[in-house]
């Protein structure tokens, strides 16, 4: 099962508002991914408006940004004592990929 959490207050199936975001739904959810531009340079004091309160040691949070290197939403998940990962390694990885389609038939 999985949540997708929206600014929007317009919902639909598997999709909510950050403020309907209580303890039971992060209990439930426990790996976070922030697909969003927030907390990227230059803007690295924004982050999304989850209930950090709610983060435990249970929690994974995976931030797709990759610079800065520790985002605010990161920082924020690591100080409740989550798991914590940026984007670098998908970016690696993505580029490997992408060169190996690009050069195969050379």
């Amino acid at each position: 099962e999985y949540l997708f959490v929206s600014r929007k207050n317009k919902l639909e199936n598997n999709i909510i508002n950050y403020s309907e975001i209580t303890l039971p739904v992060m209990n439930e959810f426990n790996i976070i991914i922030n697909t969003t531009p927030a907390g990227m340079f230059p803007n690295m004091d924004v982050s999304p408006d989850l209930p950090y309160h709610f983060v435990s040691a249970n929690h994974y949070f995976f931030d797709l940004i990759y610079n800065p290197a520790k985002t605010l939403f990161l920082s924020k998940a690591a100080e409740r004592g989550a798991t914590i990962e940026n984007g670098q390694q998908m970016l690696t990885i993505q580029a490997e990929e992408s060169w190996k389609i690009w050069n195969q038939n050379r």
